[in-house]
């Protein structure tokens, strides 16, 4: 069995690699870094429709079953997932582009998912982890791609940081409090994977006073900038108004 799972995690990898090497050979006039996000981003939404699909249709459902036994599919993502966080760990760390918050959070999310394969159980809130984790990954990428072509400070823009700042808001902290509760509460899990579960709750508080700050910087800019075209409007009627009597 413990065979099978390092196969699965080192074909993960080894596919994670081979996709990310592809983009390179197809982007050359592009940068690593925009390739290795064409990857994350494409791990986003294959574990976004995974994980949505085993958490409300394939089961159990994690805010009432935590420390359950792993089913097939949860360990075909698992492993999946695991081969990706190991891919994107050793290109951070090669290319040094994140800093030691981002670092942790992929550590203990190798850390939470072998553990989880180990055991044979708690896939199922490991799962639902992950899909909180990875439902606002895609707007990140798409908020680094517009600002590298020329068009983050535009409408579209705005709206993927809305719903960027909203999501993570509602589903990793909102959401993520009431499994974490759950997973207190439960007799079932194990209690490495109860302080897993607080870890992880904490790197996503560290991660939203950050982009709280980001959004409320934002908003103050956004507002200052309203108020200066509105003042240069009113004073442009005024004009015009002054000059017809």
């Amino acid at each position: 069995m413990a065979l099978a799972l390092c196969l699965q995690a080192l074909c993960s990898l080894g596919g994670w690699l081979s996709l990310y090497v592809s983009f390179c050979r197809l982007n050359k006039h592009r940068s690593y870094e925009w390739n290795c996000r064409l990857v994350t981003f494409a791990h986003g939404i294959l574990s976004i429709g995974l994980s949505a699909y085993i958490g409300f249709i394939d089961g159990p459902w994690p805010f009432t079953h935590p420390g359950s036994p792993n089913t097939p599919l949860q360990v075909h993502v698992l492993c999946l997932t695991l081969g990706y966080f190991i891919f994107d760990l050793g290109w951070c760390i090669y290319f040094r582009s994140e800093g030691p918050l981002m670092l942790a959070h992929h550590t203990l999310s190798i850390l939470g998912i072998i553990a989880a394969l180990v055991l044979g159980e708690s896939g199922t809130e490991v799962n639902a982890v992950l899909f909180g984790s990875e439902i606002t990954n895609p707007l990140l990428q798409m908020r680094w791609f517009l600002r590298e072509t020329g068009r983050y400070h535009s409408f579209t823009g705005d709206v993927v940081d809305f719903l960027f700042v909203a999501l993570f808001t509602g589903v990793r902290i909102g959401v993520g409090a009431c499994l974490l509760f759950c997973e207190m509460v439960s007799p079932t899990p194990k209690w490495f994977v109860k302080v897993g579960g607080v870890a992880m709750y904490v790197v996503s508080w560290c991660f939203m006073f950050s982009i709280w700050r980001f959004a409320w910087r934002k908003s103050i800019k956004k507002y200052h900038t309203w108020r200066s075209r509105w003042s240069e409007e009113r004073q442009l009627r005024l004009n015009g108004h002054l000059k017809t009597h």
